[in-house]
């Protein structure tokens, strides 16, 4: 008995030994000719920040990009038919476009939780189910701390773009506050007056829309952009039309969009909000 437990041992071992052996000749000998998938370099779109190393957004501003866009949405209530991330959406994707046609120019995260209303009672789109709000003092020191967080990186022209109403007045304060501070030296933070709401309205009304149809808030402007855009952002089987205090959320007929009506909106909005940068940037004006 004991013999052959010796020799099952021996085996067993000499079995773990030629094991060892067999995985070493393979990685050193088969595994150069041993097809793999090439390693591919990443290519990253160098507009926005959040998809940026720190080197390359240090690299960036020494080779001359001194201009940056803050983009603030909002997650709230789009009636029935319109996710809460649309104003999150847009912002970014036009601020992209603005950077790219300005040229020297990044577009920082998006700020997604603005003034909606109050919690307790709840109030303005606070009333409808996913909506987040936060106070609008809390909404400019944000902000206001991101605007310095970049200058302190060494970008010095600030572009505040925001997606919603209420968003402007708060953008406002907190460019008056740090132009004031900044006043005479080589920083300057600019309120973007003509992308909200931009010209698309109106343009809408020369093309047979009404006052009513076009609406407020949910209706063609965004929801044609998204048709064009980005569908799958939409239920197209809830399409309808709305009223202030009725319930939906809806102001106007987002029935009326198309397609073609949210390309032609699209560009007007950031043609009109580059203009009006360049313009800022040239004569210093904030």
């Amino acid at each position: 008995m004991p013999p052959k437990i010796l020799n099952s041992r021996r085996i067993g071992e000499r079995y773990y030994q030629w094991m060892r052996l067999a995985m070493l000749w393979v990685t050193v000998v088969l595994a150069p000719s041993v097809s793999v998938l090439p390693v591919v370099a990443q290519t990253v779109d160098p507009v926005f920040l959040e998809d940026m190393t720190w080197v390359e957004v240090r690299d960036a501003v020494a080779a001359g990009t001194r201009t940056v866009i803050i983009p603030t949405g909002g997650t709230e209530q789009n009636g029935p038919h319109m996710v809460l991330g649309k104003h999150n959406y847009l912002v970014r994707y036009k601020a992209g476009e603005i950077a790219k046609q300005l040229g020297g120019t990044l577009v920082a995260p998006v700020m997604a939780y603005v003034p909606e209303g109050s919690i307790d009672p709840p109030s303005g789109h606070m009333r409808f189910a996913g909506t987040i709000t936060t106070p609008q003092d809390v909404f400019e020191q944000v902000l206001e701390y991101a605007a310095r967080s970049l200058v302190q990186h060494g970008f010095t022209d600030v572009v505040l773009i925001g997606d919603s109403g209420g968003n402007q007045s708060g953008q406002q304060a907190v460019a008056d506050l740090l132009n004031a501070e900044w006043r005479g030296s080589m920083r300057q933070i600019h309120h973007v007056t003509a992308y909200y709401p931009g010209p698309g309205d109106d343009w809408l009304l020369t093309q047979g829309e009404t006052l009513e149809d076009v609406g407020s808030h949910a209706s063609i402007h965004d929801t044609a952009s998204l048709l064009y855009l980005n569908p799958s952002m939409l239920r197209l089987d809830r399409l309808g039309q709305g009223i202030a205090g009725d319930g939906t959320g809806l102001i106007g007929n987002a029935a009326r969009s198309t397609r073609e009506y949210g390309g032609q909106i699209l560009s007007l909005q950031i043609a009109a909000a580059v203009q009006q940068i360049q313009e800022l940037k040239r004569t210093g004006d904030q």
